[in-house]
Protein backbone atom coordinates (compact mmCIF):
# COMPACT_ATOMS: atom_id res chain seq x y z
CA UNK A 1 0.00 0.00 0.00
CA UNK A 2 0.87 3.38 -0.72
CA UNK A 3 0.20 6.55 1.10
CA UNK A 4 -2.32 8.44 -1.70
CA UNK A 5 -3.86 7.36 -4.99
CA UNK A 6 -4.57 10.19 -7.17
CA UNK A 7 -8.03 9.02 -9.64
CA UNK A 8 -8.98 10.90 -12.85
CA UNK A 9 -11.78 10.05 -14.89
CA UNK A 10 -11.33 11.65 -18.32
CA UNK A 11 -13.25 11.98 -21.81
CA UNK A 12 -11.93 13.28 -24.46
CA UNK A 13 -9.40 15.76 -22.86
CA UNK A 14 -6.70 15.79 -25.01
CA UNK A 15 -6.22 19.47 -24.74
CA UNK A 16 -5.58 19.42 -20.86
CA UNK A 17 -4.84 16.20 -20.00
CA UNK A 18 -0.55 16.73 -20.41
CA UNK A 19 -0.73 20.08 -18.73
CA UNK A 20 -2.92 18.44 -15.93
CA UNK A 21 -0.76 15.79 -14.75
CA UNK A 22 2.91 17.81 -15.63
CA UNK A 23 1.07 19.37 -12.67
CA UNK A 24 0.98 16.24 -10.53
CA UNK A 25 4.60 15.59 -11.42
CA UNK A 26 6.02 16.40 -7.63
CA UNK A 27 2.69 14.34 -6.46
CA UNK A 28 4.14 11.55 -8.14
CA UNK A 29 7.73 11.84 -7.23
CA UNK A 30 7.36 11.76 -3.42
CA UNK A 31 5.38 8.70 -3.99
CA UNK A 32 1.38 9.31 -4.73
CA UNK A 33 0.04 7.03 -7.76
CA UNK A 34 -1.44 8.75 -10.53
CA UNK A 35 -4.40 6.82 -11.90
CA UNK A 36 -6.15 7.73 -15.36
CA UNK A 37 -9.63 6.10 -16.39
CA UNK A 38 -10.70 6.57 -19.70
CA UNK A 39 -14.28 6.66 -20.68
CA UNK A 40 -13.51 5.56 -24.43
CA UNK A 41 -12.12 9.20 -25.89
CA UNK A 42 -12.48 9.76 -29.56
CA UNK A 43 -9.24 11.59 -29.34
CA UNK A 44 -5.77 11.07 -28.26
CA UNK A 45 -6.29 11.40 -24.72
CA UNK A 46 -5.13 7.95 -23.73
CA UNK A 47 -1.92 7.92 -25.76
CA UNK A 48 -0.83 11.78 -23.67
CA UNK A 49 -1.73 10.90 -20.21
CA UNK A 50 0.54 7.63 -20.80
CA UNK A 51 3.79 8.56 -20.30
CA UNK A 52 2.86 11.08 -17.35
CA UNK A 53 0.65 8.69 -15.33
CA UNK A 54 1.41 6.06 -13.21
CA UNK A 55 -1.57 3.87 -15.14
CA UNK A 56 -3.78 4.31 -17.94
CA UNK A 57 -7.30 2.02 -17.72
CA UNK A 58 -10.39 2.11 -19.60
CA UNK A 59 -13.76 1.83 -18.00
CA UNK A 60 -17.30 1.94 -19.32
CA UNK A 61 -18.33 6.03 -19.89
CA UNK A 62 -19.25 7.78 -17.02
CA UNK A 63 -18.17 9.65 -14.24
CA UNK A 64 -18.96 7.28 -11.39
CA UNK A 65 -18.27 4.12 -13.48
CA UNK A 66 -14.99 5.25 -13.79
CA UNK A 67 -13.73 6.49 -10.83
CA UNK A 68 -14.68 3.33 -9.13
CA UNK A 69 -12.58 1.67 -11.85
CA UNK A 70 -9.28 3.68 -10.78
CA UNK A 71 -10.69 2.69 -7.01
CA UNK A 72 -10.27 -0.77 -7.63
CA UNK A 73 -7.25 -0.04 -9.27
CA UNK A 74 -5.63 1.89 -6.71
CA UNK A 75 -3.03 1.04 -3.86
CA UNK A 76 -3.35 4.03 -2.15
CA UNK A 77 -4.89 4.25 1.87
CA UNK A 78 -6.63 7.22 0.68
CA UNK A 79 -8.06 8.43 -2.84
CA UNK A 80 -8.45 11.58 -4.15
CA UNK A 81 -10.82 12.06 -7.07
CA UNK A 82 -9.98 14.57 -9.47
CA UNK A 83 -11.17 16.36 -12.62
CA UNK A 84 -8.77 16.43 -15.44
CA UNK A 85 -9.31 20.21 -15.52
CA UNK A 86 -8.32 21.21 -12.00
CA UNK A 87 -4.74 21.71 -10.23
CA UNK A 88 -4.05 21.14 -6.87
CA UNK A 89 -2.58 23.93 -4.02
CA UNK A 90 0.96 22.58 -3.46
CA UNK A 91 1.78 20.45 -0.68
CA UNK A 92 -1.73 19.10 -1.30
CA UNK A 93 -0.69 15.39 -0.66
CA UNK A 94 0.67 16.31 2.98
CA UNK A 95 -1.98 18.39 3.79
CA UNK A 96 -4.51 15.41 3.41
CA UNK A 97 -2.58 13.14 4.92
CA UNK A 98 -1.91 15.12 7.85
CA UNK A 99 -5.15 16.57 7.93
CA UNK A 100 -7.03 13.24 8.03
CA UNK A 101 -4.72 11.88 10.56
CA UNK A 102 -4.80 15.29 12.77
CA UNK A 103 -8.47 15.35 12.52
CA UNK A 104 -9.31 11.76 13.17
CA UNK A 105 -11.83 12.24 9.96
CA UNK A 106 -12.26 9.67 7.26
CA UNK A 107 -12.92 12.27 3.97
CA UNK A 108 -12.78 15.45 3.10
CA UNK A 109 -12.18 17.77 0.28
CA UNK A 110 -10.07 21.35 -0.89
CA UNK A 111 -12.12 24.70 -0.96
CA UNK A 112 -11.70 25.59 -4.61
CA UNK A 113 -11.54 28.42 -7.02
CA UNK A 114 -12.57 29.03 -10.06
CA UNK A 115 -10.17 30.12 -12.72
CA UNK A 116 -11.70 32.77 -15.64
CA UNK A 117 -12.64 35.99 -16.71
CA UNK A 118 -15.75 36.09 -15.57
CA UNK A 119 -16.40 38.56 -12.83
CA UNK A 120 -18.83 36.33 -11.08
CA UNK A 121 -16.63 33.24 -10.89
CA UNK A 122 -14.93 34.20 -7.51
CA UNK A 123 -18.31 34.84 -5.91
CA UNK A 124 -19.67 31.54 -7.24
CA UNK A 125 -16.76 30.14 -5.65
CA UNK A 126 -16.89 31.85 -2.50
CA UNK A 127 -20.77 30.57 -1.97
CA UNK A 128 -19.55 26.85 -3.50
CA UNK A 129 -17.00 26.90 -0.55
CA UNK A 130 -19.40 28.23 2.25
CA UNK A 131 -22.45 26.18 1.27
CA UNK A 132 -19.92 23.41 1.54
CA UNK A 133 -19.05 23.91 5.05
CA UNK A 134 -22.72 24.07 6.23
CA UNK A 135 -24.03 21.13 4.78
CA UNK A 136 -20.86 18.66 4.68
CA UNK A 137 -21.68 18.01 1.16
CA UNK A 138 -18.90 18.57 -1.59
CA UNK A 139 -18.63 18.59 -5.56
CA UNK A 140 -16.26 17.01 -7.64
CA UNK A 141 -14.49 20.27 -8.42
CA UNK A 142 -13.39 20.90 -4.48
CA UNK A 143 -11.29 17.43 -4.95
CA UNK A 144 -12.94 15.01 -2.99
CA UNK A 145 -10.36 12.68 -0.84
CA UNK A 146 -11.36 9.21 0.87
CA UNK A 147 -9.80 6.81 3.00
CA UNK A 148 -9.97 3.46 1.41
CA UNK A 149 -11.84 1.85 4.15
CA UNK A 150 -14.22 4.40 4.15
CA UNK A 151 -14.77 4.26 0.44
CA UNK A 152 -15.14 0.64 0.70
CA UNK A 153 -17.71 0.58 3.09
CA UNK A 154 -20.20 3.19 1.13
CA UNK A 155 -19.81 0.97 -1.55
CA UNK A 156 -18.05 3.44 -3.45
CA UNK A 157 -20.01 6.02 -6.09
CA UNK A 158 -23.13 5.05 -6.63
CA UNK A 159 -22.88 4.30 -10.25
CA UNK A 160 -25.88 7.05 -11.14
CA UNK A 161 -26.00 9.33 -14.28
CA UNK A 162 -25.64 12.52 -12.17
CA UNK A 163 -25.38 13.58 -8.56
CA UNK A 164 -22.65 10.71 -7.80
CA UNK A 165 -20.52 13.07 -6.12
CA UNK A 166 -23.34 14.28 -3.90
CA UNK A 167 -24.61 10.45 -3.35
CA UNK A 168 -21.22 9.57 -1.95
CA UNK A 169 -21.15 12.95 0.45
CA UNK A 170 -24.26 11.97 2.10
CA UNK A 171 -23.05 8.52 2.22
CA UNK A 172 -19.71 9.16 3.80
CA UNK A 173 -21.32 12.36 6.05
CA UNK A 174 -23.18 9.09 8.17
CA UNK A 175 -19.59 7.77 9.13
CA UNK A 176 -18.83 11.65 10.27
CA UNK A 177 -18.42 15.09 8.85
CA UNK A 178 -15.64 15.97 6.25
CA UNK A 179 -11.89 17.39 6.55
CA UNK A 180 -12.95 21.06 4.72
CA UNK A 181 -9.37 22.19 3.94
CA UNK A 182 -8.89 25.92 3.31
CA UNK A 183 -5.95 25.67 0.66
CA UNK A 184 -7.99 26.13 -2.96
CA UNK A 185 -7.53 23.55 -5.53
CA UNK A 186 -8.51 25.67 -9.27
CA UNK A 187 -10.62 24.13 -11.48
CA UNK A 188 -11.53 25.41 -14.70
CA UNK A 189 -14.37 28.24 -15.15
CA UNK A 190 -14.95 27.13 -19.07
CA UNK A 191 -18.18 25.33 -18.16
CA UNK A 192 -19.65 28.60 -16.39
CA UNK A 193 -18.15 31.15 -19.19
CA UNK A 194 -19.40 28.82 -22.12
CA UNK A 195 -23.06 28.73 -21.25
CA UNK A 196 -23.21 31.67 -19.25
CA UNK A 197 -22.70 31.98 -15.27
CA UNK A 198 -26.32 33.07 -14.17
CA UNK A 199 -27.47 30.21 -16.51
CA UNK A 200 -25.36 27.65 -15.38
CA UNK A 201 -25.80 28.29 -11.45
CA UNK A 202 -29.76 28.49 -11.79
CA UNK A 203 -29.46 25.30 -13.53
CA UNK A 204 -27.11 23.44 -11.18
CA UNK A 205 -29.91 24.74 -7.95
CA UNK A 206 -32.45 23.60 -10.25
CA UNK A 207 -31.00 19.79 -10.52
CA UNK A 208 -30.08 19.49 -7.29
CA UNK A 209 -33.40 20.58 -5.99
CA UNK A 210 -35.16 18.17 -8.43
CA UNK A 211 -32.58 15.24 -7.13
CA UNK A 212 -33.51 16.22 -3.08
CA UNK A 213 -37.29 15.19 -4.08
CA UNK A 214 -36.01 12.03 -5.56
CA UNK A 215 -35.70 12.97 -9.68
CA UNK A 216 -34.43 10.45 -11.70
CA UNK A 217 -30.48 11.10 -12.18
CA UNK A 218 -30.50 9.30 -15.69
CA UNK A 219 -33.73 12.19 -16.66
CA UNK A 220 -31.53 15.08 -14.98
CA UNK A 221 -28.67 14.20 -16.49
CA UNK A 222 -30.09 14.21 -19.86
CA UNK A 223 -31.40 17.95 -18.88
CA UNK A 224 -28.14 18.76 -17.81
CA UNK A 225 -26.00 17.69 -20.79
CA UNK A 226 -28.57 18.66 -23.23
CA UNK A 227 -28.21 22.36 -21.98
CA UNK A 228 -24.34 22.07 -21.57
CA UNK A 229 -23.27 20.41 -25.21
Amino acid sequence: MIPLSIIIPALNEATHIATFLQHLAPLRADGAQVIVVDGGSSDATPALAQPLAGAVICAPRGRATQMNAGARSARGNVLLFLHADSRVPQGSAQLILDGLAQSGRLWGRFDVRIEGQHRLLPVIAWFMNLRSRLTGIATGDQGIFVSREAFEHCGGFPEIALMEDIALCKALGKLGPPLCLRARIATSGRRWEKHGALRTILLMWRLRLAYFFGADPARLAKIYYGQNS
